[in-house]
C-alpha cells in the first residue's frame, strides 16, 4: 500500500486510499525537489487540500497565488485550475487530501515504482498513459509547467 511513485519529477506515496476510506478521500504524501511544479491543471471530480510539512509550496490559481509554509494549508475546490510549486531552497513535503477519492488512482496508474530507494528512475512517464488515465479520474492538464491560471475578473481588481 505505501509503494512510492515517481509521477514525473515528484516522489509521491499513496498512505490511504478511496478504497480503505469507502470511497472518501486519498491521502498522498508529495516530496517535490526545489523548482519542480505541475503543470496546469484542474480536477472536475474531486476537491483537493495541501497541508505542508516541509519547506515551501507556492499555489497558482485562477484567485490569486498562495505561498505556504510548514502547518499551513489551501483548499483547491474542484473545476479550479491550479499549479502546485516546491519554493522552498531544500526538500518541499506536503500532504495531500483528494476528496472525494481519484488521485492515488492516477498516481498508481502512471507513476513509476520507487524501486531505487528514492533515485529517480532512467526514463520519463508514459504521458499517453498518463492523459488517458487522467481522462479517467477527471484530470484536465491545461497547461505545461510553467503555464498560470488566468485570473478571473473579482482576482484581478481585488488582491
Amino acid at each position: 500500500m505505501n509503494t512510492p511513485y515517481w509521477f514525473f519529477e515528484t516522489h509521491l506515496r499513496v498512505l490511504h486510499d478511496a478504497q480503505e476510506t469507502g470511497g472518501g478521500y486519498d491521502l498522498i504524501e508529495g516530496r517535490f525537489p526545489p523548482g519542480i511544479e505541475t503543470p496546469l491543471h484542474l480536477h472536475t471530480r474531486y476537491d483537493e487540500l495541501l497541508y505542508v510539512l516541509e519547506g515551501a509550496f507556492t499555489v497558482y490559481t485562477n484567485t490569486g497565488t498562495v505561498t505556504l509554509a510548514p502547518g499551513e494549508s489551501l483548499f483547491v475546490p474542484r473545476n479550479t485550475s491550479h499549479v502546485v510549486a516546491g519554493t522552498g531552497p531544500g526538500v518541499n513535503r506536503a500532504l495531500t487530501i483528494a476528496s472525494p477519492g481519484g488521485l492515488a488512482r492516477l498516481v498508481r496508474t502512471v507513476g513509476i515504482p520507487d524501486v531505487t530507494e528514492g533515485i529517480p528512475p532512467g526514463h520519463p512517464n508514459d504521458m499517453v498513459l498518463f492523459l488517458r488515465a487522467a481522462q479517467e479520474t477527471g484530470d484536465i492538464l491545461l497547461g505545461s509547467p510553467g503555464a498560470r491560471p488566468v485570473l478571473t475578473p473579482a482576482a484581478a481588481t481585488h488582491p
